[in-house]
């Protein structure tokens, strides 16, 4: 599930016509006194990050001023860890008063298969152990997903959990509009704790948890989730160039995490690729008993093309001191693996592969993905290492670890020059990537192999050179399935006369901001 930041969810909130502190989010001391300063009097200053117990771990702290606002937004909160994840924001806002703490939520309970509201006419820091405590106080009802929570309904449930008169209303009126903002958003969970009574007795929102469908997200660009997926931290820049990737392809799986950074060379970080979630979960577990760390976690399954795996390859290989590359899944996959081998020889050959690398490659027609992966990367720079299924992930990952113990990382190794290439004839294909052909060096070409080893069978020959057989918009609605055979098979078997541009929107600038 998507998390939305606190600040996020009160902005759905606020729309909703549900009261909320007056506030706004600061990214640095400067503004945080600021907005403290526009609130004026007292104000408190909550660390936007995601995890619980923030106010035990200095993650929520009170300012008399602005000027005190600054300085503990700067001196102790922003750029330093909450619970391990480092603060990039504080939400500052207006103190309330309070006079009572309620709990307030809609949840999907897969299994009643429809929401439930639940409200606690006592809430606050340690809610579960609170409604344990005074079960009395605890309502739950579900709700049919097709006619929604009505506004009388709302009011029974303030009336069995003990409010009365003013307090009912004003409770009832938050929670028939919690249900209508978790609708509108796909919410799997939307939680009010605080949902206070002020000194005043209006009924505020003083924090809240929303978190959305995945698979909705894409329904909801107004909240701004840049990755539908549930993280215990902001994701970084790599997640963010990944998940374009992934969101966009739907043909077979890329899933990337990545777990670490700043690491250096001696902390023996991998880049990890696995392939089927249980095989690849066996096969972390295999590197971590090898004395390895894990980079990043990423799959690419079910069945995606090469140009997927390539993408995957590249971004993996854009985090900085690797000491190794480990490929191993499954091993009993049913996608054909010389799809994913071509994917990693155009990575491998792109960046010059200078880092030890085992690859598992178990699965369909595994014998000729590992000639493809261990013949046309020879003359690369590091050594790589590919078995099939009936090598165990622990050998490999045993093979990599005498890799890396025997390779000179310092050593200065020339890295092959790609052909030239001068564009004769260029199509485009259904991710913006580009096929293009070097009559030049075609027509010299003895084997044609780039026709032969098209797997959608979209090339042909006009003469000696190749073609499309169908139209340039055929092949940019898919018809080219990104084989990359055209390029691989050319400049392993042919006269280089192939080439195949794949944008990954975001690397380049990456690299070179990381140089």
């Amino acid at each position: 599930m998507a998390r939305l930041y606190e600040y996020q969810g009160k902005e759905l909130l606020r729309s909703a016509g549900i009261n909320v502190p007056p506030g706004r989010v600061a990214r640095s001391a400067v503004e945080a006194g600021a907005v403290a300063e526009e609130i004026g009097g007292r104000v408190v200053l909550k660390a936007q990050v995601f995890v619980t117990g923030r106010a035990a771990a200095g993650g929520i702290q009170f300012a008399e001023n602005a000027p005190a606002a600054e300085r503990l937004a700067g001196r102790t909160m922003l750029g330093r860890p909450i619970k391990g994840q480092r603060c990039e924001m504080v939400l500052v806002e207006r103190t309330v008063e309070i006079a009572r703490e309620m709990y307030a939520a809609v949840i999907v309970d897969n299994a009643a298969r429809r929401p439930v509201v639940l409200f606690s006419s006592v809430g606050g820091s340690g809610v579960e152990a609170i409604a344990a405590a005074h079960p009395e106080a605890l309502v739950t009802t579900e709700v049919d997903p097709r006619c929604g929570l009505a506004a009388f309904e709302a009011r029974e449930i303030a009336r069995r959990a003990g409010l009365r008169g003013r307090e009912l209303v004003g409770v009832a009126d938050v929670i028939h509009k919690l249900y209508g903002v978790a609708a509108a958003s796909e919410a799997r969970a939307a939680e009010i704790n605080p949902l206070v009574i002020a000194s005043g007795g209006e009924v505020v929102a003083v924090d809240c948890r929303i978190t959305v469908d995945d698979y909705a997200v894409f329904r909801h660009p107004e909240l701004g989730v840049a990755v539908a997926r549930e993280f215990d931290r902001p994701p970084t820049a790599l997640d963010l160039i990944a998940y374009e990737v992934e969101k966009d392809d739907y043909r077979g799986t890329f899933y990337f995490v990545q777990l670490a950074e700043g690491f250096g060379r001696a902390d023996r970080y991998v880049a990890f690729h696995g392939a089927g979630g249980g095989g690849s979960m066996m096969s972390m577990d295999a590197a971590l008993a090898e004395g390895f760390r894990i980079a990043n976690f990423c799959d690419t399954s079910g069945n995606p093309p090469a140009s997927k795996v390539y993408r995957a390859a590249r971004i993996l290989l854009a985090q900085s001191n690797l000491v190794g590359y480990f490929g191993s899944g499954s091993g009993v996959a049913s996608q054909e693996q010389f799809h994913s081998a071509r994917g990693l020889v155009k990575a491998f050959r792109e960046v010059g592969l200078d880092i030890p690398c085992v690859e598992r490659l178990g699965g369909n027609q595994e014998e000729r993905a590992i000639q493809i992966l261990t013949q046309y990367t020879a003359d690369l720079p590091a050594p790589i290492e590919c078995y099939g299924k009936d090598t165990s992930a622990r050998f490999c990952a045993r093979r990599l670890r005498d890799l890396t113990e025997t390779y000179d990382y310092a050593a200065a190794r020339e890295k092959p020059v790609p052909p030239s290439h001068s564009s004769s004839y260029a199509f485009e294909t259904v991710t913006q990537g580009t096929v293009s052909f070097d009559y030049s060096r075609c027509d010299s070409c003895a084997s044609k192999v780039c026709v032969e080893e098209c797997v959608p069978q979209i090339l042909a020959l006009e003469g000696d050179r190749p073609a499309l057989n169908i139209t340039p918009e055929e092949a940019r609605r898919g018809r080219c399935s990104e084989c990359l055979a055209c390029e691989v098979e050319c400049h392993a078997r042919g006269n280089g006369g192939g080439k195949i541009t794949l944008p990954i929107p975001g690397l380049e600038a990456y690299l070179k901001s990381r140089a």
